[in-house]
């Protein structure tokens, strides 16, 4: 992998992507989303991996797309290509944001299911002052994560959200004190949500976020329940409960 290109590691059921451009706070290059998109068919590909983790290097978290990059290209459909087969990954997805967050990199952590941040973070979009239409994808999750009046004051009104603000808006999940804190916590989560049932887990993700999204497919809610109702987790899950002892997943 280039020096510079998103690295992905696997270790168990825990993937991690790692944005490592942190000399222009992360910015994202065309090479670097198409990156992500393999990185993502990989991960989406291994039935093991339970939780996919986004972090990044350096003072800011990501800065977005950059438009100057590829003349013609459009930058728009490029990330909401990204972002929302990030928000459909089968596994659950998490963000750790250890400081600033811009432009459409906005809307990549709002594809992920969880966002932990610090104190230092913050975020702002600058489209309308540069001109630049927001895409439907975006606008959808904005709207869906963060309502309509959080919406308008960031993609309108151009308002900058401080962590607090980032925090109180449901931008972010946890708001921790510095990069240790963010770090304990992310690992906490992560290891919390690999120990959970794979079928149960990837079914509900799924199907939450249909509900959200108003396409909600009942049938395919119903055969995935009845699975889940019928795996060997199930029985696994229960037992463990009632011995009072971690459960032993294996996914079916």
């Amino acid at each position: 992998m280039p020096q510079h290109q998103p690295s992905l590691e696997i270790d168990g059921p825990l993937a991690t992507v790692t944005l490592r451009r942190p000399h222009v706070a992360n910015r994202l290059e065309l090479i670097d989303l198409q990156t992500l998109q393999a990185h993502l068919r990989e991960v989406d590909a291994l039935p093991a991996v339970r939780v996919l983790l986004l972090r990044a290097e350096g003072k800011h978290f990501c800065s977005g797309f950059n438009i100057d990059a590829v003349p013609g290209v459009d930058a728009g459909a490029l990330f909401e290509a990204l972002t929302d087969a990030w928000e459909q990954a089968r596994p659950v997805t998490v963000a750790a944001i250890q400081g600033g967050v811009y432009g459409g990199a906005t809307d990549l952590a709002l594809a992920c299911d969880f966002r932990l941040g610090v104190r230092r973070c913050e975020m702002f979009v600058p489209a309308a002052r540069l001109g630049l239409h927001f895409y439907r994808g975006g606008l959808e999750r904005y709207v869906n994560r963060l309502g309509l009046s959080m919406a308008k004051r960031v993609l309108l009104a151009g308002e900058t959200l401080d962590a607090a603000a980032m925090r109180e808006s449901g931008f972010l999940d946890q708001l921790l004190d510095d990069g240790a804190a963010l770090s304990a916590a992310t690992e906490a989560l992560c290891e919390r949500l690999c120990g959970y049932a794979p079928l149960a887990l990837a079914g509900m993700k799924k199907h939450l976020n249909a509900i959200a999204n108003g396409r909600l497919d009942t049938r395919a809610l119903q055969k995935d329940i009845a699975i889940a109702n019928a795996s060997a987790d199930l029985a696994e899950g229960v037992a463990a409960w009632q011995q009072k002892r971690p459960p032993k997943f294996i996914g079916r």
